[in-house]
């Protein structure tokens, strides 16, 4: 099994608020969100939206994509690690009339 990646607010809160010394009121008010929304996604209770993404990259002039990404990995390695009942689809018409 992979190493779990990182949560996006983990990185927000260890790479960029803690140098810059901002708390999460602060930053809060610099992103226009409200500090329960900051606080969840610091404390990897939420996810990061698109519209998160977008204001964490505009605030510290990285990409929004990025934000995104580190999320996407983190929900895709949650699902990975999910027990799933899927029986694969037959890989021809033939394999399906056998069914």
């Amino acid at each position: 099994m992979k190493r779990k990646p990182t949560h996006p607010g983990i990185v927000l809160k260890e790479d960029i608020l803690k140098p810059l010394g901002l708390t999460i009121t602060q930053a809060a008010e610099y992103l226009d969100i409200s500090r329960k929304t900051l606080s969840a996604i610091i404390n990897e209770r939420q996810a990061v939206t698109s519209n998160i993404a977008m204001r964490i990259g505009l605030a510290t002039k990285t990409s929004p994509q990025s934000w995104l990404n580190m999320q996407d990995k983190l929900n895709l390695w949650k699902e990975e690690n999910k027990d799933y009942n899927i029986i694969p689809f037959p890989q021809s018409s033939e394999e399906f009339m056998e069914m």
